[in-house]
């Protein structure tokens, strides 16, 4: 392929990317049965030759495109995912152009300068103690991973064994404690971190599902307590203040699960959520929720860089250390795209008032959703402190209908779960995009459909 030919190329898919762009926030959200059916033509034997670039891009959009989610637009709100900004989308199709490997400074300055100053940023503006260091990872799987790993290091290097070079075998005993509604991920992350999910010291929860404080076990110097900014149902948080210092007067290391709820810190009229917060030892969150970052990116940060550094830290003889900050030393991650980008782009677009701003209009967007619901009749199971929403329209069956139902109209997208008990629908508003004529159209379509289920 020539430069004219590449050039071409790349402008086909920025007007295909423009396009669908553009029709977002009046596409359906959920693809038809015919689009997700003509998947099937992607199936075929590896093709024998090569074939022209810019009918493989027209292949993609043709088939493609129809068949996707539209997370884009403005009515969106399954499993706490945010749309992209503009700001995001336009650097990803950026730094897809540049190619940057991240992990060291010598393959990119520009990916690991940006990734130091939004480390930086996120910290200012979270209230964290501003020489956490950290990383950015796929997720908050990886993320929560990653600060784990270094509490792991730092508990055990305190009993003198140092589990980089002795591994786990006769290392001794790690406590971990968690809250009775503790997240996939996190037990996840403790699973492939030798910690074992059948190990962990599972805390009483309320009815909100936040740990209950008093019901903390005896704590030592060698726990990890695991505490939840933002349940993935309720939006709970838990009460961090106590917790933290019931635990650092053990000598304990706390670390918080904040996937999405940690950004709350970022706006006045919710900061008061993340009250306690700031006292943990490491913090996992993602961007590519609340922020509307592009997929993927989370974020790891740990006050103690030292242990960070320790347990994600790599060496060979080609791989000259160099004098400033290189990524690959603080995640899991060596050879991975340039993340910090995106983010950059996203963070420096908002500032601080729009970031403030997006997190405010988002769970105001959850109150409108909770008032109409619970004027139409039906019961809201949580309190609605932030984004999420629990809505049952009845028995599992009639709830479970309505969901589907939801869905296949493709109005809007909800995921369902069940809440102390009780199968519901819950809405997790994180998109930019959403508007309160969003919000009024996907109401009308789920009390509609709720009403015609229960005929």
């Amino acid at each position: 392929m020539n430069q004219e030919d590449r050039s071409a190329l790349l402008t086909r898919a920025a007007e295909m990317a423009k396009r669908y762009a553009d029709a977002a926030h009046e596409r359906r959200v959920s693809p038809t049965e015919s689009a997700v059916a003509a998947l099937q033509k992607f199936h075929e034997p590896f093709p024998e030759a090569s074939c022209d670039p810019m009918n493989v891009l027209e292949m993609l959009d043709e088939i493609g495109s129809p068949a996707t989610v539209t997370t884009t637009g403005g009515r969106y709100f399954g499993f706490v995912i945010g749309a992209t900004l503009p700001a995001a989308m336009a650097a990803n199709c950026l730094a897809a152009v540049w190619g940057q490997n991240a992990a060291l400074r010598v393959m990119s300055p520009v990916a690991a300068e940006l990734e130091e100053i939004v480390i930086r940023w996120v910290c200012e503006a979270l209230g964290l103690p501003p020489d956490c260091e950290g990383g950015l990872v796929t997720g908050a799987t990886m993320a929560n991973f990653t600060a784990l790993a270094a509490a792991r290091f730092a508990l055990l290097a305190r009993e003198g064994w140092n589990v980089v070079e002795d591994g786990l075998f006769h290392a001794p005993p790690i406590e971990v404690v968690a809250g009775a509604e503790v997240h996939a991920s996190l037990l996840k992350a403790l699973n492939m971190l030798g910690l074992g999910r059948s190990r962990i010291h599972l805390v009483e929860a309320d009815e909100q599902g936040r740990i209950r404080a008093d019901k903390l076990p005896k704590l030592s110097r060698n726990t990890i307590v695991c505490i939840q900014a933002g349940n993935v149902n309720s939006g709970a948080f838990d009460p961090a203040a106590p917790i933290c210092e019931a635990a650092h007067e053990q000598g304990a290391w706390v670390h918080v699960d904040g996937a999405f709820g940690l950004w709350a810190a970022a706006s006045p009229k919710y900061r008061h959520l993340m009250n306690g917060y700031e006292q943990a030892d490491s913090w996992a969150t993602d961007a590519h929720k609340w922020p509307n970052a592009s997929y993927d990116c989370g974020l790891a940060l740990v006050r103690n860089g030292e242990a960070l550094r320790a347990s994600m830290g790599l060496s060979a003889a080609y791989l000259a250390p160099g004098m400033k900050r290189d990524p690959m030393h603080y995640t899991p991650e060596a050879s991975r795209r340039a993340r910090g980008v995106e983010l950059w782009a996203a963070l420096k677009s908002l500032g601080r008032l729009g970031l403030a701003d997006l997190i405010d209009r988002t769970c105001a967007h959850a109150q409108q959703f909770a008032a109409g619901l619970r004027a139409a009749g039906f019961e809201v199971l949580n309190e609605v402190v932030s984004n999420q929403v629990l809505v049952t329209f009845g028995d599992a069956r009639r709830t479970q209908e309505v969901m589907r139902q939801v869905q296949d109209e493709g109005t809007c997208w909800c995921s369902g779960t069940v809440w102390q008990g009780k199968t519901a629908m819950r809405i997790s508003v994180s998109s930019w995009a959403a508007t309160t004529d969003d919000v009024d159209r996907s109401l009308a379509a789920m009390i509609r459909i709720a009403r015609a289920t229960a005929a």
